[in-house]
């Protein structure tokens, strides 16, 4: 019965590297399932990151190869108590901390639109699987774009929802989301997630089902909109996909309001970066203590290493090159007690607190943003962090984030793209502007927001972008 996607998965394998490891025990599982539940007999590809027994899940790192789980993590418990078949464990970067997708144990997975290109990352091999037809359904995480990031690079649907809407595990404040090649199918897993058993095997995720009214309606939207975040310059192509989905909302009835959130540079990178690094980048460099660094997080993973004195020097000497002070943020400016951490988290708060007034003085159900595509060449994100901007913004404000494909890129968004300058000039400008070169064809996506706790309004206006935009093209 499982033979089919076993061999589509193993195709799309062969020209894309996406796939880690074959999960040969699901037949037997399926066959011990009810024969009932909401996604029963639909095959699911998983991020590696995600446990089931008996299988690795090394995130890439050679010291967690050999310890198999001893049990399936929450989520897929629920997927398989809905009949769903997790098939597939899918590729990572090494640690998931990139949105490239390369580790020294599986090696580069490659964007099935062109190989010269990037999946995205981290959950870069769900979406060359997902957008390649290899898997139905997927499931990602995301910490600052990890699954928005390979959704709109592939070409395909993904949602990050409210960071405990659904848990990943202890201690990791991980959001857990669905990829699919349409938006119904995000609505479908959601839904079969968001149930009793969830909310009994993780008592700490609020007991919140799936409001099918609130997907189901029809009623016309407020739409905040931006064309630019001003802290990363939207490609051509990013431009144009904004105003043409806006346009196209507007002739469908809902309303278009400016609206940009306040501040945005400071909460890059004071908030976001800071919390991320607050110990100084220490328990990520643990992960790679005796193993070698893959060449995506070489840069990163070097400047941690260096003393706290040497960082601050180098960021005084790169400062006329990179934004953010160079290093700045990559630990020799984290919080140094825990009374500053205390109030790195509550500068976060208040400033999530002053983006939801903002958006409630103008009566907003949901924002639209450029979301960052075409996919860069393989190697390019991993020195071009600040190109991040449009997707981490959402990660510091905990909102629910989904991205839809509605265009792909003209011969005119690529000559247009020869003119890039970006908003600093500086080193990551000049990596987005050489790193989109030859991408004519590729898929543009847009980024759908909504507020905390609002996952079925978030699907709902995707699903009407989608309606109204979707190009309605796979990669060959």
């Amino acid at each position: 019965m499982l033979l089919v996607p076993f061999l589509e998965a193993w195709e799309v394998n062969r020209g894309t590297n996406c796939v880690t490891t074959y999960l040969a025990d699901c037949e037997a599982q399926l066959c011990q399932a009810p024969g009932q539940g909401l996604l029963y007999g639909v095959p699911v590809s998983l991020k590696e990151c995600f446990s089931c027994k008996g299988h690795d899940s090394t995130l890439g790192l050679s010291r967690n190869q050999g310890t198999p789980a001893e049990c399936d993590c929450v989520v897929v418990q629920v997927l398989k108590l809905q009949g769903a078949v997790p098939f597939v464990h899918t590729n990572v970067p090494q640690s998931m901390f990139s949105y490239d997708c390369s580790n020294p144990l599986f090696g580069q997975t490659t964007n099935p639109w062109m190989s010269s290109k990037s999946p995205g990352g981290s959950s870069g091999g769900e979406g060359a699987l997902i957008a390649a037809g290899g898997s139905p359904l997927g499931l990602g995480t995301d910490i600052g774009g990890s699954i928005r990031f390979p959704s709109a690079f592939c070409g395909i649907c993904g949602i990050k929802p409210t960071g405990n809407r659904i848990r990943y595990g202890v201690g990791v404040q991980l959001s857990v989301g669905p990829m699919a090649r349409d938006v119904e199918s995000l609505a479908l897993c959601l839904r079969a997630l968001l149930c009793e058993d969830m909310f009994r095997l993780d008592p700490t995720v609020p007991p919140l089902p799936f409001n099918e009214e609130v997907y189901a309606s029809s009623r016309p939207l407020r739409v905040g909109y931006y064309e630019t975040d001003n802290y990363t310059m939207p490609t051509p192509a990013m431009r144009r996909a904004l105003l043409e989905t806006k346009r196209s909302l507007e002739a469908a009835g809902h309303t278009l309001i400016p609206f940009l959130p306040a501040n945005i540079p400071h909460a890059l990178e004071a908030l976001s970066t800071g919390g991320l690094f607050s110990d100084g980048g220490k328990r990520l460099l643990q992960n790679f203590e005796g193993d070698y660094v893959d060449s995506c997080l070489g840069d990163l993973i070097s400047i941690l290493r260096l003393p706290k004195w040497l960082k601050g020097l180098l960021a005084f000497m790169l400062r006329p090159l990179v934004r953010m002070q160079g290093v700045a943020g990559l630990g020799w400016a984290a919080p140094e007690s825990a009374g500053k951490l205390w109030e790195l988290q509550h500068e976060i708060e208040m400033y999530r607190h002053s983006v939801i007034a903002q958006w409630r003085a103008l009566d907003l159900d949901v924002v639209l943003t450029p979301m960052l595509s075409p996919a860069l060449d393989l190697n390019a994100p991993g020195k071009a962090t600040g190109a991040v901007s449009y997707t981490l913004l959402y990660n510091c404000l905990d909102f629910p984030a989904g991205v839809v494909p509605v265009t792909t890129v003209t011969a005119e968004d690529e000559a247009q793209m020869e003119h890039y300058k970006g908003y600093f000039g500086d080193i990551w400008d000049k990596v987005v502007q050489k790193a989109m070169k030859r991408s004519v064809g590729l898929p543009v996506a847009v980024q759908c927001v909504a507020l905390p706790w609002q996952e079925e309004l978030c699907l709902r206006f995707m699903r009407e972008v989608e309606r109204l935009m979707a190009p309605g093209r796979q990669p060959s």
